[in-house]
């Protein structure tokens, strides 16, 4: 990409300006030759002669913008797309004018640097849980060891429960950490419908009474990414103690409405936090909604909590187009 850079360009505002010049100088011209030429090879002979010229003057012209201004736009746009879906692809070689080129190095500059930061977290969140592991699998193998014999007192019992417990919640808290990085990732490119997964959620949430309103809405999320939302969330509903949940689907949006406790006032800024749950006793770790928010962020929607007079309503919002 150096030595495109190196290469002359002409500017924007040249371009634009030589090919307004150039039409107005060939209506000029045409309008002089028609002028001087019809009286001597006739008028309908130099009018067909000049409208050869003419369009063959244009053709020229129209070659010239499609290489210096459709050619690398559409290039630019295609490569970002295919960045966006997280395809690979060859980045633009042709950058037309100065304008373009300082654009298309800056976009690549942008997607490079955002691929890099995407690859860091899923590294380091992958380091993390690889390290933390062995200490966490250590612990809870010397903590079974210690159950096994005879020689504790009660109060020991209790602190080795204790134990135990830390070190599976550290186990969950990893595998849900992996769970979050991967969200980050645009995978889930494409469209589904609720009645795509509807047996399936009724299957693996058999103590919720689900309603389906708008099952054959089209969402555009991928059936494999719409799975994660919907269950993260009836899961989240469940542990709350909701006994019915509504899906309502509609054009570039799906409302998920539960019959539960809701949410209080002062947890209500604290949803999407990581980490944060008011059911860890149920065996929450306070990341279901981190997981659900990540990935609809990476896809380009958005989820929030909106006001409700029973239970907890979350609106998830696609983008459309």
């Amino acid at each position: 990409m150096a030595g495109l850079r190196r290469k002359w360009r002409p500017s924007l505002g040249f371009v634009l300006g030589g090919g307004l010049v150039g039409t107005l100088v060939l209506s000029l011209l045409g309008l002089i030759a028609l002028r001087y030429l019809g009286p001597e090879i006739g008028f309908r002979n130099a009018a067909g002669l000049l409208a050869v010229l003419i369009g063959c003057a244009t053709a020229v012209l129209g070659y010239l913008m499609v290489r210096l201004l459709l050619r690398p736009i559409s290039a630019l746009a295609a490569y970002s797309g295919a960045v966006e879906l997280g395809h690979p692809a060859e980045p633009p070689d042709h950058f037309g004018t100065q304008e373009l080129s300082r654009l298309a190095g800056s976009v690549l500059s942008m997607a490079d640097t955002l691929q890099r930061r995407e690859a860091s977290i899923r590294v380091f969140s992958d380091h993390v849980t690889h390290e933390l592991k062995t200490p966490v699998t250590a612990i809870r193998a010397a903590g079974e060891l210690l159950a096994e014999g005879n020689a504790l007192t009660d109060q020991d019992c209790m602190l080795l429960q204790q134990i135990l417990g830390a070190s599976d919640q550290m186990q969950t808290q990893l595998g849900t950490l992996n769970s979050v990085a991967k969200a980050r990732v645009p995978e889930h490119h494409g469209a589904a419908t609720l009645n795509n997964l509807t047996d399936e959620m009724r299957a693996s949430c058999p103590k919720l009474d689900l309603i389906i309103e708008g099952g054959d809405q089209t969402l555009p999320l991928a059936a494999s990414g719409l799975r994660i939302v919907v269950r993260q969330l009836l899961d989240n509903a469940h542990r709350h103690g909701a006994g019915q949940v509504a899906l309502i689907a509609k054009p570039g949006r799906l409302v998920i409405q539960d019959d539960g406790p809701g949410i209080s006032d002062g947890n209500r800024d604290r949803v999407f936090n990581p980490f944060f749950t008011t059911a860890r006793e149920e065996g929450g770790t306070g990341m279901g909604l981190t997981i659900v928010a990540n990935l609809l962020s990476a896809h380009g929607g958005h989820i929030a909590l909106i006001p409700s007079d029973t239970g907890a309503c979350f609106e998830i919002v696609f983008p459309m187009g």
